[in-house]
């Protein structure tokens, strides 16, 4: 079983040691994804105004996590990706659709709180 420094390693070199992060969120089906959260953000007062969670789009991302899912859920993802393609004319990767999906649901959740979809579907369950 990996550690979770083996987990959490960048997959490029790095031109000196990095500082340690104190969170990451990162889901995948086939391609890194990323939403951090900087140690001074973590640190801020919940009164204080924050700017608009934004996905990372199309950039490289130095980070990977792997993510399983079942069959059905991965028909869900792909079959979403084919509706955004077809209907509304954007082309973009599972990578990138699971990647805004989770900055909509972060964001949810610190808008919300405990009135978040998150919280409530996590409760429910």
């Amino acid at each position: 079983m990996p550690s979770a420094d083996d987990l959490f390693r960048p997959t490029v070199p790095q031109p000196e040691a990095p500082a340690p992060r104190s969170a990451t969120v990162r889901a995948v089906p086939d391609q890194p994804a990323a939403a951090e959260v900087e140690p001074e953000a973590a640190a801020e007062p919940a009164a204080a105004p924050k700017t608009p969670r934004k996905p990372s789009g199309r950039v490289r991302h130095d980070e990977k996590m792997t993510v399983y899912v079942t069959s059905e859920e991965l028909l869900e993802i792909e079959h979403a990706r084919l509706s955004l393609r077809r209907n509304h004319g954007l082309a973009v990767d599972r990578g990138r659709l699971v990647r805004e999906a989770v900055s909509l649901v972060l964001a949810d959740l610190e808008a919300n709180g405990e009135d978040s979809i998150l919280v409530r579907r996590l409760t429910e369950g």
